[in-house]
């Protein structure tokens, strides 16, 4: 077998985790771009849009569309943070949290199913190779 690249490896292993996730959520109706801005706010703690952008690795103007969609299904809100109301916040609302929850149970199960056997070291080497991938100088 000849050597692959790990970006194309990570690309097609990021294809292949997106169409599972998108067929055990079907019934949510989101988008990927909406699942992963719902998963990064699944801890409960309110992000600035700018914040949001580098969690999910989206351009603060692309997320716009992302977040106008799910404040229209009343799973988020955007206020302003306390003492600086230049800041729009986005948070999520009691069906946000369900929703997210969801999600978040979702990736843990099928993140479970994909890593399962694989010794500690594997996945800790894995993950380091990821956030080198992500730390890319540009």
């Amino acid at each position: 077998m000849t050597s692959t690249s790990a970006l194309l490896a990570l690309q097609r292993a990021t294809h292949a985790t997106l169409q599972i996730l998108m067929a055990e959520l079907v019934d949510l109706d989101l988008t990927a771009s909406e699942i992963n801005a719902l998963a990064i706010l699944a801890d409960g703690r309110g992000r600035t849009i700018t914040e949001l952008g580098t969690a999910a690795g989206s351009r603060p103007t692309t997320l716009t569309s992302v977040l106008d969609r799910l404040e229209r299904r009343g799973h988020i809100t955007r206020g302003t943070r306390p003492g600086d109301r230049r800041v729009v916040l986005i948070e999520l609302t009691a069906s946000g949290r369900a929703t997210a929850e969801t999600i978040r149970g979702t990736l843990a199960a099928v993140e479970a199913r994909a890593l399962d056997g694989l010794p500690p070291e594997a996945v800790a080497g894995f993950h380091t190779v990821l956030r080198a991938l992500a730390e890319v100088p540009r």
